[in-house]
């Protein structure tokens, strides 16, 4: 789900059309990938739940909020996917919803695969060298989307400051998904970060 993710952000480069038959696929997607994990939920109100636990539910619990809200507001003002759901709520409603929790859906993205990174580089036998290495090189890359996440105003969209987004539409569709990709690394490798100081505690 992260391609078609990464395309959805990148508004400027794929238009309007093409935005929202990228949004049916992303809905397709999460809705199929919530059949598949229906035993996580059957899990949730059982055993014990220590910080990584916690942390992992609450983020998967507001990724898929801020998912179905992208998508109601998104349908809300559809003109080529669903046009017949067109003025569900208010346009001008609509529209902001949309952009704040598309970006709210942005950062819980990378934070919940940032949360599943330990576990999976756990199984990958590196020496303590290119552990180091690999960290020092993801830390500039994370550095690198948090400017472009400050630089771009992406607070100002997520907490509803701003009514529309100021894209460059002049920008290269190569620069739009780098920034995009770097900035979701940011998130990631904070999510990554929490998953092993918390999992230490357990231990």
């Amino acid at each position: 789900m992260t391609i078609p993710l990464l395309c959805l952000m990148a508004f400027q480069v794929t238009g309007e059309a093409a935005h929202e038959w990228i949004g049916m696929l992303m809905t397709a997607f999460v809705l199929i990938h919530q059949v598949l994990n229906r035993r996580w939920y059957g899990s949730v109100f059982k055993g014990k739940y220590n910080v990584y636990r916690f942390l992992n539910t609450a983020v998967t619990a507001l990724l898929l909020l801020a998912f179905v809200l992208t998508a109601f507001s998104g349908m809300a003002m559809s003109g080529y996917a669903v046009p017949f759901l067109y003025g569900m709520v208010k346009p001008s409603v609509a529209r902001r919803m949309h952009l704040s929790f598309s970006y709210w859906s942005f950062v819980l993205m990378g934070m919940h695969l940032g949360l599943h990174i330990p576990v999976i580089t756990a199984r990958m036998k590196l020496s303590n060298g290119k552990k180091h290495a690999l960290a020092i090189f993801f830390c500039c890359l994370a550095a690198a989307g948090l400017f472009f996440f400050l630089r771009n105003g992406i607070f100002d969209y997520m907490f509803f400051r701003l009514p529309f987004a100021f894209l460059d539409y002049e920008k290269s569709g190569i620069a739009v998904f780098s920034e995009n990709i770097l900035m979701l690394e940011f998130w990631a490798f904070t999510g990554a970060r929490f998953a092993t100081l918390s999992r230490k505690k357990v231990r």
